[in-house]
């Protein structure tokens, strides 16, 4: 498995950016906060800081792919906001996203959440499914 440790784990969108962080031993995930964007500099200083607050430098960010694989334009902007998180000295690694969200979802209308309130966590558990994914892949996939 990678390094001991505490891990962040990001859903990086236009509007907003689900976190979760996983437990010492990399075991369990858990939905975070959501950072509601207001530009690559601000965001990237708030992941920084939520780094700092867990003891962590390793952030996976869950790449959109395309159904096909390929890479689109949403990809893209991940990788640069990952390009910038870089600069700031965190080591970023990658997850295929896809159906993410469609999970997180699922389980907010399973668990009874109103509509008016998924809004606000679907994010962080998009995030929270993503971490899991990683960790249970061993913490060492690539997208």
């Amino acid at each position: 498995m990678a390094d001991a440790g505490r891990v962040l784990a990001l859903d990086v969108g236009d509007v907003r950016i689900g976190v979760a962080v996983s437990d010492e031993r990399r075991v369990i995930a858990q939905p975070l906060e959501v950072i509601h964007r207001v530009g690559y500099g601000p965001d990237s200083r708030r992941v920084l800081a939520l780094c700092e607050q867990y003891g962590t430098r390793e952030v996976v960010l869950g790449l959109p792919l395309n159904m096909d694989g390929s890479e689109g334009s949403q990809a893209k902007k991940v990788r640069a906001f990952g390009d910038m998180l870089a600069g700031l000295g965190l080591t970023i690694r990658t997850m295929d996203e896809r159906l993410t969200t469609v999970t997180a979802e699922r389980v907010l209308v399973d668990g009874g959440v109103r509509r008016e309130d998924r809004r606000q966590h679907v994010d962080k558990l998009a995030a929270a499914v993503i971490l899991t994914q990683w960790l249970a892949a061993g913490g060492q996939t690539e997208a």
